[in-house]
């Protein structure tokens, strides 16, 4: 997720969050009804001002697990270095 869409989503989360208080909704599903007429409104305005859907935005090349576990690798290749330079 690039930085355009975890924007994008942000913006979703904050808005909705702030008419959820603002209009006192209570109960799961007035929340749900809200969160996705929120949702619909944010991809109405991304049409609109002619940006990319988030759908159409590029895939990284790898997920966070696969990068979890490079870097939990990378960390204990370098612990061992530092181990046997002792």
């Amino acid at each position: 997720m690039g930085s355009e869409e975890l924007a994008a989503n942000l913006f979703r989360i904050t808005q909705t969050e702030s008419k959820l208080k603002r209009e006192n909704v209570h109960g799961a599903a007035a929340a749900n009804t809200t969160h996705y007429s929120v949702g619909k409104e944010i991809r109405t305005a991304i049409e609109k001002i002619g940006g990319t859907m988030p759908e159409d935005l590029p895939t990284p090349e790898k997920n966070i697990a696969q990068i979890e576990k490079e870097q939990i690798a990378a960390l204990k290749k370098k612990r061992k270095r530092l181990m046997l330079d002792e």
